[in-house]
């Protein structure tokens, strides 16, 4: 399916060459197993294959579970199964497992499926950061059709962190910030709007893992945000223009975010009872990582995942983890 690229004129070009660069860094080569797995499984509906998440930083990838985005140019031409072109239209993205053999160990991953045109208006437009979160974050393309494709991927990396940068900023209060503080902030909000529980250290620590590349995206991306954020006298620091208004309108969209992914994420755990193997396992392991709340999957647990996401819920709000 032919599509026209994504038109992005306020966007700084200085941005998009930034991503460009971030997204073209070499990986470990143990990731070229996936590739070739993913390709196979796609064949000619693949446009791209991006990674992203904790598992550029790991040091034995054999440990963890890599995170990929597969982007396709059509759902029909990427699956056979009409419920499968169904769920990622309306319920988007559909996740899958995907395990691997390289060199005698096996590596593992989940792999989340978008077109590509779906992408990019999630990378612009969509209200939840369930997208522009993850991907106003370091990521690297790993594989793309051509350089029509490539371009598009990295004008919507670079949206991503427009739209995560104006979305968190505005929830700020007036106020000098280093770079470190407004990613830092700006990621425990997107991480409220989701069931990642994750502690501010955990948000600090991530920044300061990539706090060159956010230094550079934020310098770069200051001129799509004039109206909200300066330079300061000090390094690395800007200063955040806001209105008493403005700030308490934005705590109430980020307090919809909050519930609108609570919902979301029971829905899309119900779904990935279709596409992901072992998925009350892998949810029990992912919330017991990021938040230290054991929970029990009882075979009940596995025959119906669905209601692990009512037991996750209710456990977190007893903790006083979710509120």
């Amino acid at each position: 399916m032919n599509e026209t690229s994504m038109k992005s004129p306020q966007l700084p070009p200085a941005l998009i060459e930034e991503m460009a660069v971030l997204s073209a860094q070499a990986v470990s080569i143990e990731f070229d197993a996936f590739v070739s797995a993913l390709k196979q499984r796609f064949g000619d509906s693949l446009d791209a294959i991006l990674l992203y998440g904790s598992c550029l930083h790991t040091t034995d990838l054999a440990e963890g579970v890599a995170d990929f985005y597969v982007l396709v140019d059509d759902y029909q031409n990427a699956y056979a199964e009409h419920y499968l072109r169904f769920f990622n239209r309306v319920l988007p993205p559909n996740v899958f497992y995907l395990e691997v053999n390289y060199q005698e160990k096996i590596y593992r991953s989940k792999y989340a499926v978008l077109t590509t045109s779906h992408f990019e208006k999630a990378a612009s437009d969509w209200f939840h950061p369930y997208i522009w979160a993850r991907f106003a974050q370091p990521s690297r393309i790993l594989s793309a059709r051509d350089e029509i494709i490539r371009q598009r991927i990295n004008t919507a990396l670079a949206q991503s962190v427009v739209k995560f940068l104006r979305t968190t900023l505005s929830a700020q209060p007036e106020n000098t910030l280093p770079v470190e503080a407004i990613w830092t902030n700006g990621l425990m909000l997107t991480y409220a709007a989701e069931l990642r529980t994750e502690k501010q250290t955990r948000a600090q620590k991530l920044t300061q893992l990539s706090l060159n590349e956010y230094t550079r995206l934020t310098a770069a991306a200051l001129p799509a945000l004039q109206d909200m954020m300066e330079k300061s006298e000090s390094p690395h620091s800007y200063h955040i223009r806001s209105t008493r208004f403005k700030n308490n309108l934005t705590k109430f969209q980020w307090w919809l975010r909050r519930w609108q992914g609570r919902i979301l994420s029971i829905l899309r755990l119900g779904k990935a009872t279709l596409t992901f193997r072992d998925c009350a396992d892998y949810a029990a392991w992912k919330i017991e990582r990021h938040t230290g709340v054991r929970i029990e999957v009882t075979p009940m647990l596995r025959r119906h995942p669905i209601l692990l996401g009512y037991k996750i819920i209710w456990k977190l709000f007893r903790r006083g983890i979710v509120r």
